[in-house]
């Protein structure tokens, strides 16, 4: 565009008067220094378009070492759940308390099992906490296939979580309400408590009263109540002596999880106090950002263009380097 524009002036002055003439009209006009002021430009553009590419230099590997435990949450999702005796109910509380703990932890590795009649992996053990609280979300009754309550099921799992042989603390939270519907619960959590697993139980639910199951449509309209086979409906209650009982012999401890940030500090500090055992050791190049160099160079063309005036410079004429009268 330039270039089009400097041909075009060219040529209306040629059509006005003959160059001579206009050398003598314009005196101190200088062809060299429009040029000069172009290019400026352009290198103060070039150097703008440069440093927003962000520009890095002074590579050097830094290794970073992760430390921390294993966690493992099982999660009771059988429909005794869905009793709304604790707002909004007891999944959707349960699943607070874990997504709260995650907020809190640094490196751990965590992993999600869910439960009702069987146990299933919901999330293999990883650092990525938020996939852990995505997967979490979505944890509901309708992905197991068999209902009832078996944490016999979720110990098991849980057990083949930790494939660190390293890794000194290992910790399995079972949230549940406490009904249990299988009776080898003990054999279960004994090997665990072997396998060197800390297990530690929450309870979410009012113990001293039994809440109705509600039936809810795809809306979340309550269509009635879960009723037994002779047509009553049944009521479930939070039993919190067998949440004690597995934690007193997975070596751990109950804690009633209804208040979630008494929960979640309690757990915070535990595992904060934890030994942390190191699983992972990378190396990684590490670069200095250099766009402020671009920018400010880019910037002072700009100056030196917006300063420079297309006419000849005085001191420059007035050098006599060839002797000329």
């Amino acid at each position: 565009m330039f270039l089009a524009v400097f041909w075009w002036k060219k040529r209306t002055q040629k059509k006005f008067a003959n160059e001579e003439l206009l050398k003598k009209l314009s005196p101190s006009k200088s062809s060299f220094k429009s040029f000069l002021k172009m290019l400026t430009f352009l290198l103060g553009l070039t150097f703008l378009i440069v440093s927003l590419t962000n520009p890095k230099m002074g590579t050097k590997l830094e290794t970073v070492k992760r430390q921390g435990v294993d966690i493992v949450f099982a999660l009771d999702v059988s429909k005794s759940m869905l009793a709304e005796d604790i707002a909004p109910n007891r999944l959707e509380k349960a699943k607070q308390i874990i997504s709260k703990i995650v907020d809190k932890l640094g490196s751990d590795r965590i992993g999600i099992i869910i439960y009702a009649g069987n146990a299933y992996p919901l999330l293999p053990i990883t650092t990525d906490h938020g996939a852990a609280k995505m997967f979490l979300q979505s944890a509901n009754p309708d992905m197991v296939s068999s209902q009832g309550t078996a944490i016999n099921e979720a110990i098991k799992l849980a057990s083949s979580y930790y494939n660190n042989d390293e890794q000194t603390n290992r910790f399995l939270f079972i949230i549940s309400d406490g009904e249990d519907h299988q009776d080898d619960t003990s054999s279960a959590i004994a090997q665990a408590t072997k396998d060197g697993i800390k297990t530690y139980t929450i309870g979410v639910g009012d113990s001293s009263k039994g809440s109705p199951i509600p039936l809810k449509d795809r809306y979340g309209v309550i269509q009635g109540y879960k009723k037994d086979s002779q047509g009553e409906v049944v009521l479930t209650q939070m039993n919190e002596s067998t949440l004690e009982e597995i934690a007193e012999k997975g070596n751990g401890k109950y804690i009633l999880g209804n208040r979630t940030k008494e929960t979640v500090d309690y757990v915070e500090d535990l595992l904060i106090k934890a030994e942390k055992s190191e699983f992972e050791t990378k190396q990684f190049s590490d670069y200095k950002d250099q766009f402020q160099w671009f920018i400010g160079l880019g910037l002072l063309f700009f100056i030196i263009d917006a300063l420079m005036l297309e006419k000849k410079t005085k001191w420059i004429q007035k050098l006599n380097l060839f002797n000329k009268e």
